[in-house]
């Protein structure tokens, strides 16, 4: 049974309590913009291009992380049962580390079975009709117990791998570097990276 007070009640709170975080959500952004100048917008891996952003972290996984190095069986082999040939790019090796890298910073934690089906293509069986075949495990494994040993992944629970919190400070350092970069080529940029 509805008694008119009550009801009349619950509304008041209701407002009172969206007016409360309305305020707080404005104190907050009033108090950024006020420290800052303006409010701080962080580029992570989703707001520039991949390939750009793959290629200066191969060359940063390269020159600066020991712990990544290729195998001694990299320089011969197929990269999945979809390709023919081994990789052209005598440093193909970092380049898949660094795309590794990104993906699990998208799409983590994950396992190692979906990265190979991200990595798999489709096989051309000749005459026969082509079908989506997944990449080989043994190196999206090798790669990852590497990024492991460099402290930039680690295993969580039971579902694959995660980004630790010195790759996720990675990536973001140097997807900034990567949006500064492509500002000075590209100035008309700039436009889209303001907000009101």
């Amino acid at each position: 049974m509805w008694r008119l007070g009550d009801t009349l009640l619950s509304f008041t709170n209701e407002a009172e309590k969206r007016q409360k975080r309305e305020s707080l959500y404005i104190g907050l952004g009033e108090l950024l913009k006020e420290n800052s100048g303006e409010r701080l917008e962080l580029p992570t891996p989703n707001d520039v291009p991949a390939p750009e952003f793959i290629q200066k972290l191969a060359n940063y996984l390269k020159e600066n992380v020991d712990e990544i190095t290729p195998p001694a069986w990299a320089s011969i082999v197929k990269t999945g049962a979809h390709t023919q040939r081994p990789p052209e790019n005598p440093d193909w090796w970092y380049v898949r580390c660094a795309s590794l890298l990104r993906k699990i910073y998208i799409h983590g934690p994950i396992g190692i079975e979906r990265l190979r089906a991200e990595y798999g293509g489709r096989k051309d069986f000749g005459v026969r009709p082509e079908h989506a075949v997944k990449a080989g495990g043994a190196i999206i494994r090798k790669a990852l117990q590497q990024l492991e040993n460099a402290g930039l992944v680690e295993k969580f629970q039971n579902k694959g791998r995660r980004i630790t919190k010195e790759g996720r400070k990675l990536l973001e350092d140097i997807a900034e570097e990567v949006k500064k970069d492509l500002l000075k080529e590209i100035p008309e940029l700039e436009k889209y990276q303001k907000s009101d």
